[in-house]
């Protein structure tokens, strides 16, 4: 764990509640959703589309410290938030808040089940609550997400998604016939069957 100088160094201005989370997280994720703490402005901290974290455009080496700063996060509508109980501040994500670095499969066909595990440790079965997401830029590229918690997605990298593709199969959705992936008996469409040809 880092030492709590070196929180203090980083985030000078969360420091304080940042003492009360550690505490909190000791027994597991802190309640981020109960606290309403004042808004205290930007902080000049980013988290990048690969996952890394920046500070004032250096990145943060300690990954126990970004496995914490992450229990913090908090979204509202497009906005991510850093929240203790006493302070919240507004960070950069450039894409997704977390990245989704490797999956299990447990079961076949509409039995099978896909637990995903991030970056910073975090762990979540895709089922209704936790959907798989596959956005597409103007290129047609796809980007494909799982949701984490309280609307965190992690953006799921990119040798999970070349293996991901193949457990999929095609499946009726909304009509159509889709190429997707069960999970949890859920479906998540990827991309429609016509397209793959």
């Amino acid at each position: 764990m880092a030492k709590s100088e070196d929180v203090q160094m980083i985030v000078k201005p969360l420091a304080q509640g940042l003492a009360a989370v550690q505490a909190v997280a000791k027994k597991g994720l802190p309640p981020v959703h109960l606290w309403n703490p004042p808004f205290c402005g930007d902080m000049d901290m980013r988290i990048a589309r690969d996952g890394t974290w920046f500070h004032e455009g250096s990145p943060i080496g300690r990954m126990p410290l970004v496995k914490l700063f992450s229990s913090i996060l908090k979204r509202e509508g497009d906005d991510y938030f850093l929240v203790t109980p006493v302070e919240k501040v507004r960070i950069k994500v450039d894409d997704a808040p977390m990245i989704a670095v490797d999956f299990e499969v447990e079961g076949e066909g509409q039995q099978q089940k896909l637990r995903f595990f991030t970056k910073t440790e975090d762990e979540v079965l895709a089922n209704a609550a936790n959907p798989i997401r596959v956005a597409r830029n103007a290129a047609g590229e796809p980007s494909p997400y799982v949701h984490i918690r309280a609307g965190l997605e992690a953006l799921i990298d990119r040798k999970s998604f070349y293996r991901l593709m193949d457990l999929g199969v095609h499946a009726p959705y909304q009509g159509e016939s889709w190429f997707g992936l069960w999970s949890d008996g859920c479906f998540f469409p990827v991309i429609p069957s016509l397209d793959l040809r």
